[in-house]
């Protein structure tokens, strides 16, 4: 039975001994640095000590986080090996009062401590105290602190068995330190540092996949720290993109270059190398991308990019299968693909490791390569996106190849225009990916060539339709009228509306690019669903698809950059064959929906997470596994282990999938 624990408002449970302290930016800094010391360096929670006393002749001050060494006999000041110091974002590490001064000050006074490190989340600075032979101190920047081997080289120049996997937002951290380097040292606009930033992130990307041989991508203290050093890291890693290049000829020229000064590029890169971006889980990976990009690259044409949670729940009822051809017309920054493409990846690699008879773990580099090679295939023919915004398309594509090793089929087109205005390279483009010629992607009534798709289209009235050769071809861009025999009934006129929201278009535009009994997921404003003057819609829905499912989300879904109600519509494509019968007789068939409303979506209107609370309201806490608090072994001596607590997300979505599959099951519905 799992053991509830209630937390006091304003209160967070501190990762390492479990006490309730303050939530303030700072813990929010201390906790994400507890739980990287734990799940990244190996530190075991009885070696950690939280506002730990440091006497200072006759100050007392609290250090935010001791380690002490390993062999220590008791938790006392001489025994202190690391001294870690935690800040709010707005405190430079050149404070007088609580920048680096304050942490040497704390090492001084530790005599064994060797290692310190001070940051407030978007900067970090490592040190390694020496004393000379005149009992002299010396600070020496280092990349980061050791591990809990101790093993200093893996510092410089990690190996592929030391790399690790990043936790909660410590890659987001990570990210965000790099871009503002690059903003502050290089002097770049903040899109420009962003791209800078991303060629890195695709060397490290390669470097890990270059199986069989050292890892490249690296740059040690003493180079970070020179600038002969500096040079040498720039020289490395130039070679590291060449290989980028030649294998990303559709995102890089081939006289593109980095163009960071030396200086930022070996920070950056000792930044990056201790983690594995291929083995770090996808939502880690996911929410560090995607909330950069959408710093750096959100526009203004009703854009804003879909929640991870939604993305899941709706790509999980969508259930893409390895043979299907999936499309997002609208891809932003490519989410819902790379969604799409991890769970056709899950399911191959479950399929594998049934086939080997053993583990991902287990598997031989050639293995692991035939694995890529499938994946790569499969990006390359299976998966598509399209978008209006250039920026974004580059940005798609690297986040397809940062999680799945292919930058599938992203193209920058306006999805709208009919068929035949298509520019030529994106036609010629598309009938390759495609394997159908050219000539075949004339007209919009012949381009239903997706299984699935899955999409969230800009929409709102502030950036209408009004171009007659684009409303001409949507059935929706016409004016509709009520049927004066049956006013419940509306008829299509052969009259053009003046302009129309882009999101009518999207719908229909999504159905030309079905194939029949094709399936797909849009996130619509409920405006389409319930107002009056849009009957015309849903009549048309009712026409041409069968409607599967209706969610209707939290009006906080979308915040805090957009409060529009939104639903996520589920419809499946009818083929022409039935909608010509139901026309005809005027019997329209008869089904169950499934329908479904998400009353939480576990963060409020300003973005802030909300958690599962008691009767009382109070937010619960539960463990974080389940482990025996005491034991004891063979010679009698009892042991016992601190348990870590967590709290828990608020979120109905990720309910919504399994109920909606046992429903899909019960009404005969298969894909």
């Amino acid at each position: 039975m799992t053991k509830l624990i209630v937390i006091p408002e304003g209160k967070i449970c501190d990762y390492i001994d479990g006490k309730f302290r303050n939530d303030t930016p700072e813990e929010y800094v201390r906790q994400n640095i507890e739980k990287r010391l734990v799940n990244e360096h190996k530190y075991p929670k009885e070696q950690i000590a939280v506002e730990f006393t440091v006497n200072i002749g006759s100050r007392k001050p609290r250090a935010d986080i001791v380690i002490f060494s390993a062999k220590a006999p008791s938790r006392t000041q001489e025994h202190i090996q690391t001294i870690i110091e935690c800040k709010r974002e707005n405190v430079l590490p050149t404070a007088k009062k609580d920048g680096v001064g304050q942490l040497q000050s704390y090492m001084s006074a530790c005599p064994n401590c060797e290692w310190g490190m001070w940051t407030n989340g978007k900067h970090k600075e490592v040190f390694r105290k020496t004393v000379n032979e005149n009992g002299k101190i010396k600070f020496v920047d280092f990349n980061d602190i050791p591990s809990a081997d101790g093993r200093l080289e893996d510092i410089d120049r990690p190996k592929r068995n030391t790399l690790k996997n990043a936790v909660e937002d410590n890659l987001l951290f990570v990210f965000k330190t790099c871009h503002n380097h690059i903003y502050v040292t290089d002097g770049m606009q903040k899109q420009p540092a962003f791209f800078e930033l991303l060629k890195v992130i695709f060397c490290k990307i390669e470097d890990e996949r270059n199986l069989g041989k050292p890892l490249e991508f690296y740059a040690s203290s003493g180079e970070r720290s020179s600038p002969d050093g500096q040079l040498t890291v720039k020289k490395r890693i130039a070679s590291i993109f060449d290989q980028v290049k030649r294998k990303h000829s559709r995102i890089f020229d081939q006289n593109d270059e980095i163009k960071l000064k030396p200086r930022s590029l070996a920070y950056i890169v000792s930044e990056l190398q201790k983690y594995s971006l291929l083995n770090t889980h996808i939502d880690i990976k996911g929410k560090a991308y995607e909330e950069l990009v959408g710093a750096n690259l959100r526009g203004d044409r009703g854009e804003f990019f879909t929640p991870r949670n939604i993305m899941h729940m709706t790509v999980e009822m969508l259930s893409p299968s390895s043979e299907d051809k999936v499309l997002d017309p609208s891809c932003g920054t490519g989410g819902f693909l790379v969604t799409a493409m991890n769970k056709v990846i899950q399911e191959m690699e479950s399929s594998l490791v049934d086939e080997w008879e053993r583990p991902m773990s287990k598997w031989t580099d050639d293995e692991k390569r035939l694995f890529q090679q499938r994946i790569a295939e499969i990006a390359s023919t299976n998966f598509f996106g399209f978008d209006l915004n250039p920026d974004l398309v580059k940005a798609t594509k690297m986040n397809m190849v940062m999680n799945n090793d292919g930058s599938g089929n992203i193209f920058q087109t306006d999805s709208l225009l009919p068929p035949h205005a298509w520019d030529a390279d994106f036609r010629k483009n598309l009938a390759r990916a495609l394997d159908v010629k050219e000539s075949a992607l004339r007209s919009c009534d012949k381009v239903n060539f997706y299984d699935v798709i899955v999409t969230n289209p800009p929409f709102g009235s502030k950036i209408p339709i009004k171009d007659s050769h684009i409303l001409e071809q949507y059935e929706l861009g016409h004016i509709w009228e009520r049927d004066k025999n049956n006013r419940d009934r509306w008829k299509l006129t052969k009259r053009l509306q003046k302009s129309v929201p882009p999101e009518h278009l999207f719908i229909e535009r999504c159905l030309q690019l079905l194939k029949p009994g094709g399936r797909m997921g849009i996130v619509l404003p409920d405006s389409i669903l319930g107002a009056p003057g849009l009957g015309y819609i849903r009549e048309w829905l009712i026409r041409k698809t069968r409607i599967l499912a209706s969610i209707d989300l939290h009006a906080d879904t979308f915040q805090p950059r957009n409060g529009t109600q939104t639903s996520v519509l589920f419809l499946q494509k009818k083929d022409e064959k039935q909608v010509v019968e139901e026309e005809k007789t005027g019997n329209m068939a008869d089904y169950p929906i499934f329908m479904a409303t998400v009353e939480r979506v576990g963060h409020d209107k300003r973005g802030n997470p909300l958690f599962k609370r008691d009767k009382h309201g109070n937010e619960i806490l539960v463990p974080d596994v389940e482990i025996i608090e005491l034991d004891q072994i063979a010679d009698g001596t009892r042991t016992s282990r601190i348990e870590s607590k967590r709290k828990v997300i608020d979120d109905q979505t990720e309910l919504v999938p399994n109920v909606f599959h046992q429903w899909r099951k019960q009404e005969g519905l298969s894909w």
